[in-house]
């Protein structure tokens, strides 16, 4: 008969990692083996990640054979004729019968509306100002939900896939499912003007009226940070999808950057001479470019690398813009009554002039005001929302032709979709890693350049060393009112007549000799790492009289000779 723990062994040995969590490619040849390494446990995590890293070479490799598909432009046949002279009903007669099914106007009340594609670029979820939100497939036309909510809504966005839905309402954000069902009435967020959702850390964040930054998180239902941006409202919200730092343009012109780690911004800087309008970051090239408009009725592109100053800058008519990037870089400027179009590389090409670049392609549309643009995912598509409804039209070459079936499949079926949220959840990112530069994950740290050997004899931990120290080693010590002991040891002990050793005693008490005098009392007060005019004009007094002492007692010993006084003493200065 067999024995509980030999049944177990068995289940043990019988049990499988799930096909969601197992490679999907055999481990390549020629991978290092590491077998210098005694210790069994790091042995084998670093054979694991060598495997990894091997594989995923040679999948990108696999990839640009595999990957054929180009996104296409459109092309003019001579030098005198422009793209952007192309209207909407001639690339809809030369494109294919599927791509023209993008081209629609949908005309709704209660607006104007902003709209919100899922990853996949299958859904589209859309919201009116006065309340009428809306969920549906746009390939097949199937609706999912339909609401009248009868409140003031800002703006919508779905959750880790098309199942949920958030909307920010009047005073709280809610939280629907597919069917419309309300599921959770969100308190903390008070009063919220836009959200955005960060779909590897499964976090919800919202901006409002009252000024503060939210992250929730929509696993746990915990508020993981509460920021105050300390810059009164706010209705401008983006996020950078490289590295999950949210972008929020303020009503002052200044646009900052913020992570929830870090109780204040980690970039702040002055876009513009009005409010912030438009803010919309370049997925294309790693989140290196950001576009931003305001009130003032100029675009900017800004390098998020150095932030040294904008990149390209230029004055559009009408006001603020809306602005969006597509996947492949194209940016949509949607300001008075017209829509345009700026493709790569005019648009990140530094220019003198404050001139428009290139235009693509321009559509005009006459239902004032423009409030959101957006890319379809997959697809040449561009989305606007506006007072009357929405249109969509199409833009050649703006999309991504190839889509990886394991991050966001636009015909994914239910199991897909179920196995790709389960996995979503297994490798879900933790808030404390979102930062301004995501590869310091998993590199080595930098030496450093602060030297914390005291009296050169050992190393010791920087927050260990007394605070003068520290200062030292960064730098920053202020020793400009330190007096030279050996220098006045020296000169008292020239005039000492008797040269007899002295006691320790007598040692401490010739050393603090004069320390107790006003100025230096007053110097001991002010003591700081600032530069006080003060403070400097009194050592710079107490320097003068030390060497007026210094050059007296030289005199004294016959080391230097008296100066003789000169008719020419009036004029010298002070």
């Amino acid at each position: 008969m067999a024995s509980p723990i030999d049944s177990l062994f068995v289940k043990a040995q019988n049990t499988s990692l799930p096909k969601s969590l197992r490679p999907t490619s055999p481990p390549p040849d020629n991978v290092p083996k590491h077998k210098h390494v005694k210790d069994l446990k790091l042995r084998t995590k670093l054979n694991r990640q060598a495997a990894h890293a091997a594989r995923s070479k040679a999948l990108v490799e696999d990839a640009e054979l595999l990957l054929t598909s180009e996104a296409g432009k459109m092309q003019v046949e001579t030098e005198l004729e422009r793209t952007w002279r192309i209207g909407q009903d001639d690339i809809v007669q030369g494109a294919g019968q599927e791509a023209a099914k993008g081209r629609r106007e949908l005309k709704l009340d209660g607006g104007p509306y902003r709209s919100r594609y899922s990853k996949n670029g299958r859904h589209l979820a859309i919201v009116g100002s006065m309340g009428h939100v809306a969920t549906f497939d746009w390939q097949t036309g199937t609706m999912h939900a339909e609401l009248q909510l009868q409140e003031t809504c800002r703006d919508i966005t779905f959750l880790q896939d098309q199942s949920f839905f958030a909307v920010a309402q009047k005073k709280y954000v809610f939280i629907y499912d597919r069917d419309g069902v309300e599921l959770h009435r969100l308190k903390a967020h008070i009063e919220p003007t836009r959200l955005e959702f960060l779909p590897y850390h499964w976090l919800l964040a919202s901006v409002g009226n009252n000024g503060f930054l939210k992250y929730q998180d929509t696993s746990t239902g915990h508020i993981v940070a509460e920021h105050r941006t300390k810059l009164g409202a706010c209705h401008t919200l983006a996020q950078n999808k490289h590295n999950a730092v949210l972008h929020l343009g303020h009503s002052n012109g200044v646009v900052t950057l913020w992570t929830p780690n870090i109780p204040h911004p980690a970039v702040q800087i002055l876009a513009h001479l009005g409010p912030v309008v438009g803010l919309s970051v370049d997925p294309s090239s790693g989140g290196r470019y950001m576009a931003t408009s305001g009130q003032d009725g100029v675009v900017k592109v800004w390098d998020c690398r150095n932030w040294k100053g904008t990149v390209r800058e230029w004055t559009t008519r009408g006001g603020g813009a809306e602005l969006e990037w597509s996947a492949r870089g194209a940016l949509s400027v949607a300001v008075g009554g017209s829509v345009n179009v700026y493709t790569k590389p005019s648009i990140q090409t530094s220019h003198a002039a404050k001139a428009p670049p290139p235009l693509y392609l321009t559509h005009p549309i006459p239902h004032r005001p423009l409030t959101s643009v957006r890319f379809c995912p997959f697809q040449d598509i561009l989305t606007i929302g506006h007072n009357a409804g929405l249109s969509s039209i199409l833009v050649p070459g703006v999309g991504e032709p190839n889509f990886d079936s394991t991050e966001a499949d636009p015909f994914e079926d239910k199991k897909a979709r179920r196995e790709r949220e389960v996995k979503g959840l297994l490798d879900k990112i933790q808030p404390d890693m979102i930062t301004l530069d995501p590869d310091f994950v998993g590199a080595l740290a930098p030496p450093t350049k602060l030297t914390t050997a005291v009296n050169d004899t050992h190393d010791v931990p920087f927050a260990r060393l007394p605070r003068l120290e520290r200062l030292r080693a960064q730098g920053k010590a202020d020793e400009t009112e330190l007096v030279d002991d050996d220098d006045e040891n020296t000169a008292e002990g020239d005039g000492d007549k008797n040269d007899k050793p002295q006691s320790r005693t007598e040692k401490e008490k010739r050393k603090m000799r004069g320390k107790g005098k006003s100025l230096k009392r007053y110097l001991r007060k002010q003591r700081k790492n600032v530069i006080d005019p003060t403070a400097v004009a009194i050592r710079a007094k107490l320097e003068k009289q030390r060497e007026e002492k210094r050059v007296v007692k030289a005199i004294e010993n016959g080391q230097m000779e008296a100066r003789k006084p000169s008719a020419l003493d009036r004029f010298r200065r002070p």
